[in-house]
């Protein structure tokens, strides 16, 4: 079975070298090879990767914290153009509980105290499947810490991280972002200026991300088609180009 993790594509070095890393470290709990492609930016494309390796039975799994329109359309528009016809995608990396523990974790060792002031900070998005997701993430988190977690954005929708840690701030509480990024970069950066007493640092190197990816890759190789369908209803995000297995 050909393993793929698709990322979006970044020209800052690190956050390649990031996708490069969390494959490495799948392939190595799974003790099989991960290949890496992009959707936006470089290659190699999904539908590249797809295509030499024509008629091998292949698992996708979207490196996007959430089920935006890269994961709806993008990815299952390159797996229409490869040509290949006996491919998985599974659902978007978040929500999901895993996500939730390692930005604790990442609270944690940032040096949180239960009385800070908590925004978790989001690339953004137009896409209202997506912000939705991010919505669930929040609200997951605020449960998980006892108090209300507020969303803010580094680029793409309302409010933006710097305007909301200036509304944090009136409450006299120190003000701690959870940064909800996978990697370093101008988002992170973003988030490092916008007046936060601390900056938790993405979640990519977090080994917690990686057993996550890896789950992925394990429930669509050794589950039923049926099955993994029905796991992508309840989650609201159905994979796509995908063919039962005899």
């Amino acid at each position: 079975m050909n393993l793929v993790l698709v990322a979006h594509g970044t020209r800052k070095q690190a956050g390649v070298a990031l996708i490069a890393d969390l494959a490495a470290q799948v392939a190595a709990t799974l003790d099989r090879p991960v290949r890496v492609a992009f959707v936006d930016v470089l290659g190699p494309t999904p539908a590249e990767v797809l295509a030499a390796a024509p008629g091998r039975p292949t698992v996708l799994v979207p490196a996007f914290l959430a089920c935006g329109y890269h994961v709806r359309a993008d990815i299952p528009a390159h797996v229409a153009a490869s040509g290949h016809d006996d491919v998985v995608v599974t659902r978007a990396l978040g929500p999901d509980p895993a996500l939730i523990r390692v930005l604790v974790d990442r609270l944690v060792e940032s040096g949180w105290r239960p009385d800070d002031s908590v925004i978790l900070a989001a690339a953004g998005t137009s896409d209202p499947q997506a912000m939705r997701d991010l919505h669930t993430t929040a609200t997951w988190l605020s449960a998980t810490l006892g108090t209300r977690v507020e969303l803010a954005f580094a680029a793409t929708g309302e409010p933006r991280i710097s305007d909301a840690v200036a509304a944090a701030r009136r409450s006299g509480r120190r003000v701690v972002v959870a940064s909800y990024l996978l990697s370093d970069g101008l988002f992170q950066d973003r988030l490092r200026t916008s007046g936060a007493d601390v900056v938790t640092e993405p979640l990519g190197t977090h080994a917690g991300v990686a057993r996550l990816i890896a789950n992925r890759f394990q429930r669509a190789g050794f589950n039923t088609a049926a099955e993994i369908a029905f796991h992508a209803r309840k989650s609201q995000c159905r994979p796509t180009g995908m063919q039962s297995r005899r």
